[in-house]
């Protein structure tokens, strides 16, 4: 089996420019004026046309600085246990037995309906899910819905 085998003379030891031509051709980047795109648009006009198809110059899409977050939400079993405690607190006032809060006072902006509803509450809110609106109907209260939360439909 024949093996091929490399010339001797492929290293081009003391050929003085290693098949690059003059002596100052086979340098680093900067023979050639930077690394990548650099020295290729702004200045010379020669090459900007072969640029401008690229998007090279000027900005180009967005950042996400974060994903946006919806209303903080809370449950009207946790709104039933505190009633008393809002009332204290005079967050919350005590009309014929009811209790009437604003949860966008206490600083959350949708009702769910998870707990028990024991209490006759009136809430105000920016926007409320169909079974906390049940919830507390069903233990004589009323949720009544922002203007806000009536125009975006939630």
């Amino acid at each position: 089996m024949t093996v091929n085998k490399r010339k001797k003379d492929t290293k081009q030891r003391g050929s003085h420019t290693h098949g690059w031509g003059s002596k100052k051709k086979h340098r680093g980047s900067g023979n050639r004026g930077g690394k990548g795109m650099a020295g290729t648009g702004k200045r010379s006009d020669a090459i900007k046309p072969s640029i401008w198809a690229e998007e090279y110059f000027g900005k180009h899409g967005f950042v996400r600085k974060g994903s946006k977050r919806g209303p903080v939400s809370v449950n009207v079993g946790f709104i039933d246990e505190n009633a008393e405690r809002l009332a204290a607190r005079k967050v919350a006032t005590q009309d014929n037995g009811a209790y009437i809060i604003d949860i966008g006072e206490l600083g959350f902006g949708k009702l769910l309906g998870k707990g028990k509803v024991t209490k006759k509450l009136v809430i105000t809110a920016n926007y409320a899910s169909a079974s906390a609106a049940e919830a507390v109907k069903a233990a004589g209260g009323q949720v009544i819905v922002n203007e806000q939360g009536k125009r975006e439909g939630k």
